[in-house]
């Protein structure tokens, strides 16, 4: 599974990397609601949510599922607004650009994940289509009652919820956004210069190395192929652009929406210490670890480490059929071998295993 972009004959020229203090305002709306997912923004969520005002928090989650369960393109307006256009700078420029989004844009992006609209092809969307306001209607009710109202007022006065979500980010920048981005900034711009100069120096597969060892580039084919758990294709038809987070991280999320240039927000400032694994050996590892065999193998390699026949031995089975549990976990990259004299060892890589939990949860956040 992978999300991929099409950059055949795309020039240096037309790669941006720009830094977005909406795309950032969004993730801070997202690490606010979901700290589980930010663990290393503990402390600084804490603190904003212990300063707000409780009428704002209110406010703030009666649109939650725009930042909660994923991240809309709302906050990455620019793409829509034809190829080339960059992120407008400050918070007021981009959402002035929101602004000139169109209100069948508007809409649709307000309810690409909750009710499941067309994505990356051509489709009718819920204002011009009864049949898709019907759905989005039907898909709101399993989300609940606040949900089915925000859909409703979405899709009866679309103006209006724009007017209302405008004030709300307006207002969470006033609350903390705007001291927390004057920190952020600097950084952000670093690591969008430095991203420039790999692009103009190195060319574009340099470039990508550095966002992510997920991110992949075959020149050939002219492809970026991005590691995640989910499919999707797009084509960079005249721009594509980079945006650094520094809230972001685990999340490496692409814009790849039919008729919007495509965007890849990125992590910045956090350092892989182990590149991650792909979502392929992740479904290995996780393979290997169902059969109960193979999981008292561990607990006994956790221990120390053994021969074939000492294996086949302890837990009453032929020597082949310990072989082939342990050529799985081998593949899957769970133990290591090393000889002594005519004998080969086997032994649980106890670091890799501990790390399953993160990189399990780090591959299905992604």
């Amino acid at each position: 599974m992978s999300v991929s972009i099409d950059v055949c004959g795309l020039g240096r020229e037309q790669i941006s990397v720009v830094p977005s203090p909406l795309a950032e305002l969004g993730m801070a709306l997202h690490a606010l609601t979901e700290p589980g997912h930010h663990p290393r923004l503990q402390g600084w969520a804490t603190g904003v949510t212990a300063g707000l005002d409780p009428h704002l928090a209110d406010r703030m989650c009666e649109a939650d599922f725009l930042w909660r369960s994923t991240f809309s393109d709302l906050f990455l307006p620019f793409a829509g607004l034809g190829a080339g256009t960059l992120p407008g700078g400050t918070l007021s420029a981009e959402l002035d650009q929101l602004d000139r989004l169109s209100d069948e844009q508007f809409v649709d992006a307000c309810l690409e994940f909750t009710c499941a609209l067309p994505y990356d092809e051509q489709g009718a969307g819920a204002l011009a289509d009864p049949r898709a306001r019907r759905r989005a209607l039907d898909l709101a009710v399993s989300r609940g009652p606040l949900q089915v109202r925000f859909t409703r007022r979405l899709l009866d006065d679309p103006p209006r919820i724009r007017t209302w979500l405008r004030q709300l980010l307006a207002d969470c920048d006033e609350a903390f956004f705007a001291e927390t981005w004057s920190r952020l900034h600097p950084q952000l711009t670093a690591d969008a210069r430095h991203k420039t100069d790999l692009l103009r120096h190195k060319g574009l597969p340099e470039a990508l190395a550095s966002v992510s060892s997920a991110v992949t580039l075959d020149e050939a084919a002219g492809r970026i192929t991005i590691d995640k758990l989910g499919n999707g294709h797009t084509t960079a038809a005249g721009s594509l652009l980079l945006v650094p987070t520094s809230l972001g991280w685990p999340h490496l999320m692409v814009l790849h929406r039919y008729g919007w240039q495509p965007v890849l927000h990125y992590p910045a400032g956090s350092p892989e210490l182990a590149a991650p694994p792909s979502v392929e050996q992740l479904g290995l590892r996780l393979t290997a670890l169902s059969h109960p065999v193979r999981i008292r193998l561990c607990r006994q390699l956790a221990r120390s480490s053994f021969t074939t026949t000492e294996l086949a031995r302890t837990h009453n089975m032929t020597a082949p059929e310990i072989s082939r549990h342990l050529a799985v976990l081998r593949k899957a990259g769970l133990t290591t071998t090393r000889r002594r004299g005519r004998y080969v060892l086997h032994q649980l890589d106890v670091t890799m295993v501990a790390r399953l939990g993160s990189d399990f949860l780090e591959g299905i956040l992604r």
